[in-house]
């Protein structure tokens, strides 16, 4: 029998474990923890998001003096440290455990989030942005990894895509509250609401989340399976789906990201007010929620690689579909095709991720695909500014990000090539 590249990353090393096997269902623990943990990515997309929908006002704010291309650098520091995070807080799961991490990181963003609410200067906005991304960063692939050691195998993979549908749920959150808060009070009141994540979520991690990982310094290393460094996954029989998945996801978050901070702004440049700008971003999230569920579904039917690819070209299409200014009815389709094919593609590699490594390279593997994955997601709100500055317009920046999820389909075709041949 033929055993596909993606099977062998799954079961090279891995051994059965009481969370893997039998039809018990979930304890209620586990399922407390695994909502705490969704509440985490809805509170980590909610920031994410929540600069696209004000990036108007900074430009507009009284002696800032930004740019767009300025506006976009701020955009991409948040970006630059979710990179960082995702590559030291996947080591540190593994290494130090998964609660650990999960709330420093949690922590860390709250309170630099709520610190932007008074920042004096675009610099030190900027600054605090980069360091909040690097809480925001090290949270995704440190709860996927807590996820996925609670989940039985079965459920694995459509609980990964339903756990990154708190991303733009977060982002839809922002969008609806920004038509009524910014008008009201200002931009600053959109940070001012990171309290929230502060006061509530951290206190129910730190009374739910478990530890699942035993501390390195009590195990028998022996006994802990493959080295779990990031060079461990550049070695047979990781080395080729390593490289492709951080890839893909460097190309599907250049077109999430750079969407999710220049949509609103693209759609004031077109005519539109203020208030009707941010519905269109949230047509892109609730097209990425329904995305995380529709991808979810269609992954285990008909395989994640090949429903990543299709959802991958399924954005591509959309986002030139806005090229030619359709009606309006039409935008509202694109942007929801859009959320559906960008954000679900990225929920289905995070899942092959979370699914296709061994239990002690889990962590490492999604630290690192989500974090030079980041490098596309800094790069889309500089080159999206850019673009603008260079008075190229807004279909430019449509066509940048379509070409990035026309990139990330391929690439995925290729993994599903390699699924034939092996």
């Amino acid at each position: 029998m033929r055993t596909t590249p993606e099977r062998v990353i799954g079961d090279a090393h891995t051994q059965a474990s009481p969370l893997e096997t039998g039809p018990a269902p979930l304890k209620r623990s586990s399922l407390m923890a695994v909502l705490v943990c969704w509440l985490l990515i809805v509170f980590d997309g909610y920031d994410l998001i929540v600069y696209g929908t004000v990036q108007s006002s900074l430009l507009a704010e009284p002696g800032w003096g930004l740019t767009k291309a300025t506006a976009g650098t701020i955009g991409s520091a948040a970006f630059l440290g979710m990179l960082i995070g995702a590559l030291l807080a996947g080591r540190l799961a593994d290494l130090l455990g998964r609660r650990r991490t999960i709330l420093a990181c949690s922590i860390a963003f709250s309170v630099l989030t709520v610190l932007c609410a008074f920042a004096p200067n675009p610099f030190v906005f900027g600054g605090l942005r980069l360091l909040a991304g690097i809480g925001l960063g090290g949270l995704v692939p440190s709860v996927n990894a807590l996820t996925a050691e609670l989940i039985p195998d079965r459920w694995r993979s459509a609980m990964a895509t339903l756990m990154m549908s708190g991303v733009p749920i977060g982002g839809s959150i922002a969008a609806l509250t920004g038509i009524v808060a910014i008008p009201a009070f200002g931009w600053r009141s959109m940070f001012l609401l990171a309290v929230v994540g502060l006061v509530v979520l951290v206190p129910l991690g730190f009374k739910y989340l478990p530890e699942t990982l035993e501390h390195p310094a009590s195990a028998d290393r022996s006994d802990r399976g493959p080295k779990t460094g990031f060079g461990s996954l550049l070695r047979a029989p990781y080395r080729g789906a390593s490289i492709l998945f951080a890839a893909i996801t460097l190309a599907t978050l250049f077109a999430w990201y750079g969407l999710g901070t220049w949509l609103p702004n693209l759609m004031q440049l077109s005519g539109y007010n203020l208030g009707s700008a941010l519905t269109f971003a949230l047509a892109l999230n609730l097209g990425a929620v329904a995305g995380s569920i529709v991808t979810g579904w269609a992954g285990v039917r008909f395989g994640t690689m090949r429903t990543a690819a299709t959802a991958a070209a399924l954005a591509a299409a959309a986002l030139l579909m806005l090229v030619s200014q359709p009606p309006v009815a039409v935008v509202y389709l694109a942007l929801i095709l859009a959320g559906v094919g960008t954000h679900g593609t990225q929920a289905l590699v995070i899942a092959a991720v979370a699914s296709r490594y061994p239990e002690q390279l889990r962590g490492t593997a999604l630290g690192w695909a989500l974090g030079l994955g980041r490098i596309g997601a800094v790069m889309a709100p500089q080159v999206g500014g850019l673009l603008l500055a260079a008075g190229l317009g807004v279909s430019s920046n449509f066509i940048a990000f379509a070409a990035a999820a026309a990139l990330a389909a391929t690439l995925l075709g290729v993994l599903v090539r390699r699924e034939r041949t092996a």
